[in-house]
C-alpha cells in the first residue's frame, strides 16, 4: 500500500511540474508577445481557436500531433534503455523515402498487399537506421548521440540529395506521387469508404480542409503498445534495469546489449512510421522539406512527456495544437516564431523544475540520513 501512494506521489508530482512548466512558459511568452505591441490575451485566444475552434482545427491539431508522438516515442523508448537518440530525423527520413519508393514503384499490387508492404517497409528501414548506433554502442562502445548525428547527415543525403533528384518527377523537388493503392486513408475519404462508410455519423469527417489520416490511430496504438512493452514484459523490464544500471544488470544475467540494440531499433521504427505518415498519408510522396524538423522536437515532446509513452501523447497533442494554434496566432499579427519560443520555454521550465525536484529529495534524504 505504502509503495502504491509513493508511486502516486510521484506521478502527481511529475504530472504537476509538466502543468506548471506550461503555464509558467505561457506567462513569460506573453512578455514576448507584448514587444510585438500586440494583445497576449488575443494572441492566446486566437493560439485557442486555431487549436480547438472547431471540429476541423481540432481534426487538423491531431493531424499534425501525428509524426510529434510517435518522434517523441523513438526519444522516450532508448530514454528508458540509458540511450539518447538524436536521430529520429534520420529515421523518419529513410522510413519515408523508403514507404515512397514501394508506393510509386509497385504499380499492379492489389491495396491489401501494397499499403501493408510500404508501411512495414518504412518501419524497417527506419528499424535499421536506428538499429545502427545500437549495436555500435553495445558492441564497440561508441556513443549513440555521435552516431545518430552523423546518421541523421548520411539520411539527409541519401533521400532528399541523391534519392529525389534520382526518382524526380519533372517540375517538383519530390518523388513520383504514389499509387492509391499505397496512400494511408485520410479521415474526410472515410465516408466514401466500403468499411468505415457504415460507421453511424462518419459523415461528420466528410469536410474540405481536414489532412488527419489513419496514421494517428496508429500512433496512439504504438504508444500504448510502447507502455505494454516497458512495464509489463520481461524485455521492457531488462531494458528499464540497464537505463537504470547497466552495471548492475549484467550482474543480474541481463543481456544489457541486446536490451540497447532493441530499444533502438523499436525507436527507429517509430520514426520510421512517422516518416510512412508524411509520405503515404500527407504528402503521397517524398519531398524536400518532408520532415520539418519532426525528429529534433520529437525531443521535446518526449522530454515534456517525461519519457512514458502515455505522456508522450499528451505533450505531442500540445505541441501540435501550438503548431495548429500558431497559424492563428499569425492572422492576429503574432509572429510565428513567437509559438517557437514557448515550445522552448515549456522544454526549459521543465527540465529546471526537473533538476530542483532531484535536489530538494537528495537533499531530504541527507537530512532524514542525519
Amino acid at each position: 500500500m505504502e509503495k502504491m501512494q509513493d508511486k502516486l506521489k510521484s506521478i502527481a508530482a511529475n504530472l504537476g511540474i509538466s502543468f506548471f512548466s506550461i503555464v509558467i512558459a505561457l506567462i513569460v511568452g506573453s512578455f514576448f508577445i507584448l514587444l510585438t505591441e500586440q494583445s497576449p490575451i488575443l494572441a492566446y485566444a486566437a493560439l485557442f481557436d486555431g487549436a480547438f475552434g472547431n471540429f476541423r482545427a481540432i481534426l487538423n491539431t491531431l493531424w499534425r500531433s501525428t509524426p510529434l508522438i510517435l518522434t517523441g516515442l523513438a526519444v522516450a523508448i532508448p530514454f528508458k534503455a540509458g540511450l539518447f537518440n538524436i536521430g529520429a530525423e534520420g529515421q523518419l527520413l529513410m522510413g519515408g523515402f523508403t514507404a515512397a519508393v514501394i508506393g510509386f514503384y509497385f504499380t499492379n499490387l492489389p491495396g491489401f498487399i501494397h499499403l501493408p508492404f510500404a508501411v512495414l517497409a518504412g518501419m524497417l528501414a527506419g528499424g535499421i537506421w536506428g538499429g545502427i548506433p545500437g549495436y555500435m554502442k553495445a558492441k564497440l562502445g561508441v556513443h549513440e548521440v555521435i552516431v545518430t548525428i552523423m546518421l541523421n547527415y548520411i539520411a539527409i543525403s541519401l533521400t532528399v540529395n541523391y534519392g529525389i533528384n534520382y526518382f524526380r518527377e519533372t517540375g517538383r523537388q519530390a518523388t513520383p506521387r504514389i499509387m492509391e493503392t499505397a496512400a494511408l486513408l485520410r479521415f474526410n475519404d472515410m465516408p466514401d469508404h466500403a468499411f468505415w462508410g457504415r460507421i453511424p455519423f462518419i459523415d461528420i469527417f466528410a469536410q474540405p480542409g481536414i489532412r488527419l489520416h489513419i496514421n494517428f490511430l496508429l500512433a496512439i496504438v504504438g504508444a500504448i503498445l510502447c507502455w505494454y512493452l516497458l512495464f509489463k514484459t520481461t524485455a521492457g523490464y531488462e531494458m528499464r534495469a540497464t537505463g537504470f544500471n547497466p552495471d548492475g544488470a549484467e550482474y543480474g544475467g541481463i543481456s544489457v546489449s541486446k536490451g540497447m540494440v532493441l530499444a533502438m531499433f523499436i525507436s527507429g521504427a517509430l520514426a520510421g512510421l512517422a516518416g510512412v505518415g508524411e509520405a503515404l498519408g500527407t504528402h503521397l510522396s517524398f519531398m524536400a522539406g518532408m520532415d520539418a524538423g519532426h525528429g529534433f522536437t520529437g525531443i521535446a515532446v518526449a522530454l515534456l512527456g517525461l519519457t512514458h509513452p502515455i505522456g508522450v501523447i499528451f505533450a505531442g497533442l500540445l505541441f501540435g495544437a501550438l503548431a495548429q494554434g500558431g497559424l492563428e496566432m499569425q492572422f492576429a499579427g503574432v509572429p510565428s516564431e513567437i509559438v517557437m519560443i514557448i515550445q522552448a520555454l515549456v522544454i526549459f521550465f521543465v527540465a529546471s523544475l526537473q533538476i530542483f525536484k532531484k535536489y530538494i529529495v537528495k537533499r531530504k534524504a541527507k537530512e532524514e540520513a542525519e
